[in-house]
């Protein structure tokens, strides 16, 4: 599986589980049992470990959407964030701006033109931040 396929397979897990609510590994059994979306030990990671940081990732999201209050920020737009910044944060393999080019494509791929513009503003000031804090510490 390429890195796309399980980040896409993540993304899909991870807003199922904002939509239904059910316990994730129900969702991975379900997941297996239809077989339309991969599950593998690097999906698990990756969704557990963005399950597992979810509320800081709504912190981070929540300071950086000056236009939508987190409550406001549609299930499948709030998926795409907190798995960018799931890795952008905890993924040493992958760099923030890949991170932020890689949420872009799964917001052109499955939500509206005006939606990836809003993860792409939410993202890139996440990572102007993260840069000048970095410049900072060095």
């Amino acid at each position: 599986m390429s890195r796309r396929e399980i980040r896409d397979s993540a993304f899909k897990l991870i807003f199922e589980q904002l939509l239904r609510d059910d316990d994730i590994h129900e969702l991975y059994e379900i997941a297996e049992e239809i077989e339309e979306i991969t599950v593998n030990d690097e999906v698990r990671k990756m969704v557990d470990g963005t399950l597992e940081h979810s509320e800081e990732l709504d912190n981070i999201i929540s300071s950086y959407s000056k236009s939508r209050k987190l409550a406001r920020i549609s299930k499948l737009n709030l998926a795409i964030l907190r798995l960018a910044l799931y890795e952008a944060l905890y993924d040493e393999n992958t760099p923030v701006n890949a991170a932020i080019n890689e949420a872009v494509i799964l917001a052109n791929t499955y939500t509206y033109s005006e939606d990836a513009s809003f993860i792409n503003g939410v993202l890139g000031a996440f990572s102007r931040d993260n840069e000048r804090k970095s410049g900072e510490n060095a």
